[in-house]
């Protein structure tokens, strides 16, 4: 993910790209050059994110606009069109701010369709189960709600593949206690550790060293697959990530463990990572453990893992 500051959105684009943050300018850049192969529409969502609450573009061949926009769970959503992509980026801008009338400026018609039908009640056990597992992810705080939803209906899965929850019955309990989530955050006072956490990854990131939060599922793969991370951008000279196991034992209240090292290869190279990550956790306000040996993790605790939804 693109991290920059700016509007609190985050923008997904066909081609796949995501960028968290966006300035007004750079939601204009996006809008204007949306048209080409693969990639002909992006979707704009809040940080944090909720459930079915979108701003929307699509450009056809004619190069005209197609602008819509969800309000949540309803059985209808507003769209328009347009020709101007300096008008589209405007209102897309205008509704990340949340400003009133917001929408001003084009000429909304409702485009109704229907909700699908409840998804049928799970056995009590079985939605104690799923329930478990999305509160562990919530708790995490690094997937958004489509990836949870199909999370949950894979960890739900038996020897067979098969699973006893459905994806709208997931998407029930996600949702649910998605907001519920969010509600909780709000009572959180900045910044938490998990904040400062991504202040001293943005800042070795700027400073030649390739820093991922919850990065692959294990060590093993994080230093397989941590090189990729470094393709193309010149300057770097290092790395440091954690992994989901990382992040779920930060999660349960046992720290945080990092991991380093140069793209050299070379021991005096890792040393002087380790010895960067350390001085960025300090300055970000956080406590590290590490007695300088390359071989080692390093280590943050004491930790309150409180992470921020982003979606």
């Amino acid at each position: 993910m693109k991290i920059d500051g700016g509007l609190p959105v985050k923008v997904m684009t066909e081609s796949g790209q995501t960028y968290a943050r966006v300035s007004a300018r750079q939601l204009r850049e996006l809008v204007e050059r949306i048209g080409g192969d693969d990639d002909h529409f992006l979707v704009v969502q809040r940080i944090p994110d909720r459930p079915l609450v979108f701003i929307q573009t699509a450009r056809d061949a004619d190069g005209a606009y197609d602008l819509q926009h969800r309000t949540g769970r309803v059985p209808h959503m507003w769209v328009t069109r347009a020709t101007d992509p300096g008008l589209v980026a405007e209102v897309m801008a205008r509704w990340a701010r949340q400003e009133d009338d917001w929408d001003a400026g084009v000429a909304w018609e409702r485009e109704e369709f229907g909700l699908p039908e409840e998804a049928p009640a799970l056995a009590p056990e079985a939605a104690a189960r799923a329930e478990g597992h999305v509160r562990d992810m919530l708790q995490d705080g690094y997937l958004g709600i489509d990836a949870m939803i199909r999370e949950t209906v894979y960890l739900m899965g038996g020897r067979e593949g098969a699973s006893p929850v459905s994806q709208a019955q997931a998407r029930e309990i996600v949702e649910r206690l998605w907001l519920d989530r969010l509600g909780e955050q709000q009572t959180w006072a900045e910044p938490t550790d998990p904040d400062r956490l991504e202040q001293a990854f943005a800042t070795l990131e700027d400073d030649g060293i390739v820093a991922r939060e919850d990065f692959t599922c294990c060590r093993g793969c994080g230093m397989s697959e941590i090189g990729a991370e470094a393709d193309g951008k010149p300057g770097v000279r290092g790395f440091v990530f954690f992994h989901h196991q990382c992040t779920r034992g930060a999660a349960q209240g046992h720290g945080l463990s990092l991991y380093y090292g140069g793209f050299d290869g070379s021991e005096e190279t890792t040393k002087a990572v380790g010895h960067e990550v350390v001085a960025a956790l300090a300055a970000a306000g956080l406590s590290a453990r590490w007695d300088g040996d390359p071989g080692k993790a390093i280590d943050v605790a004491p930790l309150e893992w409180r992470k921020r939804l982003v979606g």
